[in-house]
C-alpha cells in the first residue's frame, strides 16, 4: 500500500532486496515477472504508471516509468510464450470502463 517492493527467497522470511517508496508512495496494484526474461518485472501503481525493473541493468531503480494516458487502469497481465525466443512480450491493461488495452514491450526487455 505504500509503494514498497520486497524480493524474497522462499527459504527465508527476510527479503533479499527491498525498495522503499518505489512508486513515490502510490499503492501497487499489480506486479508480475516477465514471462520471457527472468530478471525483469513490471509494476502497476494506483496512478496508472507502469514501471519496468531490469535487475541486471539496475537493481536500485526501475529502468523505465510509463504513464498510461487513459482512464484508471485497474490491473495488468503479461502475455508471452516463455518457451519461444522470439522476444514477443505484451501487457494487457484492464481499464475501469472494462476496456482492455494490449501493448507490446520493446525486445530489449523481452528477449531471454
Amino acid at each position: 500500500s505504500d509503494g514498497s517492493i520486497r524480493l524474497h527467497q522462499m527459504t527465508s522470511e527476510y527479503p533479499l532486496m527491498q525498495w522503499n517508496d518505489s512508486t513515490n508512495g502510490q499503492p501497487i496494484i499489480a506486479l508480475q515477472w516477465a514471462l520471457t526474461r527472468p530478471a525483469v518485472f513490471f509494476v502497476l501503481d494506483a496512478s496508472s504508471n507502469i514501471y519496468i525493473w531490469d535487475l541486471l541493468e539496475n537493481d536500485l531503480l526501475p529502468v523505465v516509468k510509463q504513464t498510461v494516458p487513459s482512464e484508471n487502469v485497474v490491473t495488468m497481465a503479461l502475455l508471452g510464450e516463455p518457451e519461444k525466443t522470439n522476444g514477443l512480450l505484451g501487457i494487457a491493461l484492464a481499464e475501469e470502463s472494462g476496456q482492455i488495452d494490449i501493448q507490446y514491450v520493446k525486445k530489449k526487455w523481452a528477449l531471454p
